[in-house]
């Protein structure tokens, strides 16, 4: 299945280049060799896959790339993807012994991305060979990347995994959601492909409840798992905020990752958050050129769940924060066209400029595909009830992991849970 054919090549991402560009051979082997191979390694244990990463290093550094690849691959089939938006510098890279001696620490994420992308860019020289075929069946519900990760170990141990997706293209946030100075969506788009060449299949423009139910799932295949994402993003309820010129963050991201479009011409920009994504169109809008970029929050700096990394390089980039503010208003002309943001800041109401608004307060939960799968349970949250560590849910035959089970984790934690459920799966069926 060829992907990238339906990606628009104009799109507002490509104007972004990629901040972590892949290594040459010769940077990754010469940093390859500043790796200790520590045993008991901090930087495996820090990972939420716990790749061995001392091993894969060392096959990077005596020049077995596809060695080193499969020693990722074990461990995290989406390894090309985590290597490029996972937070190593909080992960792997953060507890790297090299930064208790006040060092630079390896370059983790940069050899992981050099060896997996090196590995799978030529599909017609496969890594894996499938295991005979079973009579299993398992659907996926979502082509993200826990349901991504559920679907390729099953594949590649006989099993028929079929994943259902609603949407026109596959990759869930990897291929919508992420940063463009990450990850662009055709990447995403290829690692997907790589998963589907090692036996999963997949059918797009499918929505669950709509053209096939969970009754009809339960019934034609032996398990199921749902990798459902989150939903859309949550609004302020606030006057003036429905209209044009006010987008949640994920939908903007989608947008301008996916959809055909020129660079924007942007101009006073107030994100309100103060996690991750708010960071992310915050840095995506000040390299795309806007004349200014606000980030609002309701508490202080300091209590952002932003990585401090995050924080830093948006400072660097020119973002302003305006802290201990409450948005009560978005500010429109005689036209309708937005003008401001009127906030709460000390129990003061000050007027922001700004000719458009994003807001990164969240997403909704999908409760209603859940719901369709007896014994499945909701939290207080919305979020699906599973075992963290077998996805198991309150239907012995659905499993389930990812954002819609954690509430919004990394990447790599929503691989972690897809592999887990699979590897339980596969012990519970031999027994």
């Amino acid at each position: 299945m060829r992907l990238l054919q339906h990606l628009p090549a104009e799109r507002v991402e490509t104007a972004l280049p990629d901040k972590k560009p892949l290594m040459t051979e010769g940077e990754a082997r010469l940093e390859a060799e500043r790796c200790l191979y520590c045993a008991d390694a901090p930087c495996t244990q820090a990972c939420p896959t716990s790749i061995d990463v001392p091993g894969f290093i060392k096959r990077i550094a005596s020049g077995n790339v596809r060695g080193s690849a499969k020693v990722i691959f074990e461990q995290n089939i989406l390894g090309y993807s985590c290597s490029r938006v996972c937070p190593v510098e909080v992960l792997c890279e953060g507890s790297c012994v090299y930064e208790a001696w006040q060092k630079k620490p390896i370059a983790i994420g940069r050899l992981q991305r050099y060896a997996t992308e090196q590995a799978t860019k030529d599909l017609a020289e496969p890594l894996y060979v499938r295991k005979p075929a079973t009579k299993r069946r398992v659907a996926c519900v979502g082509a993200g990347p826990a349901s991504l990760a559920f679907a390729a170990y099953l594949a590649m141990e006989g099993h028929q995994a079929t994943i259902f997706e609603k949407r026109p293209l596959p990759g869930g946030l990897n291929a919508t959601g992420v940063a463009p100075y990450k990850l662009h969506a055709e990447d995403a788009l290829r690692e997907v492909e790589w998963v589907l060449s090692l036996g999963a299949e997949l059918k797009t423009g499918v929505e669950i409840g709509r053209d096939v139910s969970g009754t009809q799932l339960l019934a034609e295949y032996d398990a199921v798992f749902l990798g459902l994402g989150l939903g859309e993003d949550n609004k302020l309820g606030i006057p003036g905020e429905e209209g044009p010129g006010v987008v949640g963050a994920t939908a903007w991201i989608e947008e301008m990752k996916l959809a055909k479009g020129a660079r924007p011409k942007l101009g006073h920009v107030v994100v309100v958050g103060g996690g991750n994504t708010a960071l992310d169109v915050a840095r995506e809008c000040a390299q795309l050129g806007a004349e200014a970029v606000m980030m609002v929050y309701r508490r202080g700096v300091e209590d952002m769940s932003g990585y401090a990394h995050e924080l830093e390089g948006a400072r660097k980039e020119g973002v302003i924060f305006v802290d201990h503010a409450q948005p009560v208003a978005v500010l429109r002309d005689a036209s309708g066209a937005v003008h401001g943001l009127r906030v709460s800041k000390r129990g003061v109401e000050v007027d922001l400029p700004a000719a458009f608004v994003a807001l990164a307060i969240g997403q909704s939960k999908l409760r209603s595909v859940a719901q369709q799968f007896p014994g499945v349970k909701l939290d207080t949250r919305g979020c699906v009830v599973a075992d963290p560590s077998t996805g198991a849910t309150g239907n012995p035959k659905v499993f389930s992991g990812g954002d819609c089970v954690n509430g919004g984790k990394e990447v790599v934690n929503a691989v972690a849970d897809g592999r887990n459920a699979a590897r339980h799966l596969q012990a519970v069926w031999h027994g």
